[in-house]
C-alpha cells in the first residue's frame, strides 16, 4: 500500500504476479481446488494522488482476478492490511454486490485487519476493555459477514 503507484499499475503488477503464481501451481501440479487465495486487493498506492472511489477498485480487483485466477480456486479470502476497516468492508461488499452473478470463487477476508483492528485499538491489553472490544469485534463480524453476500450499507455502522 505503500507508494505513489497507481490502481493500473497495481493491478499490472497484481495480475502478473497471480499468473505467475499460478502457473508455478500448475507446473507442480497443486490441486486448485484445495486452496483459499489470499491476495492484495488492487489499490493505488497511499500517496497516489488519485484515490479511487469503492466502486473502482471493486472493479479492478474483480476484473484483476478474473483475468489471473481459475474458476477452479474455490475461495479468495483478501488481507485487508492498512486499509480503514469500513472502506476495506465496503470494498468488499461492493465486489459482492456488482460481481456475484459472475464470480467463480467465493470473496471474503481472511481473518485479519479488517475485522481485527478496530478491536484491538479499544482493548489495549486493559482488562476494563474486554467487554467493548468484544462488541467491536462482533460489530466488524457481522459487517463484514453483510459484505461477503454483498448486504452492507454504511447504515450498518451506526446501528
Amino acid at each position: 500500500m505503500d507508494g505513489e503507484h497507481t490502481l493500473e499499475q497495481c493491478c499490472e503488477v497484481t495480475g502478473e504476479v497471480l499468473r505467475t503464481v499460478f502457473s508455478e501451481l500448475f507446473a507442480q501440479r497443486g490441486v486448485l481446488e484445495a486452496m483459499v487465495l489470499k491476495p492484495n486487493m488492487v489499490l493505488p498506492g497511499m500517496t497516489c494522488t488519485v484515490q479511487p472511489t469503492v466502486g473502482e477498485v471493486a472493479d479492478a480487483t474483480v476484473n484483476c482476478f478474473l483475468r489471473s485466477v481459475p474458476a477452479a480456486v474455490p475461495a479468495i479470502a483478501f488481507l485487508s492490511g492498512g486499509q480503514p476497516a469500513e472502506l476495506a468492508t465496503a470494498r468488499l461488499n461492493a465486489m459482492n454486490l456488482r460481481f456475484k452473478s459472475r464470480l467463480p470463487w467465493a470473496l471474503a477476508f481472511s481473518f485479519a485487519r479488517a475485522i481485527q483492528q478496530p478491536a484491538l485499538e479499544i482493548w489495549q491489553g486493559d482488562q476494563a476493555n474486554v467487554v467493548p472490544a468484544q462488541q467491536a469485534l462482533y460489530h466488524r463480524a457481522r459487517c463484514n459477514q453483510a459484505a461477503r453476500r454483498g448486504e452492507y450499507s454504511s447504515a450498518m455502522e451506526t446501528n
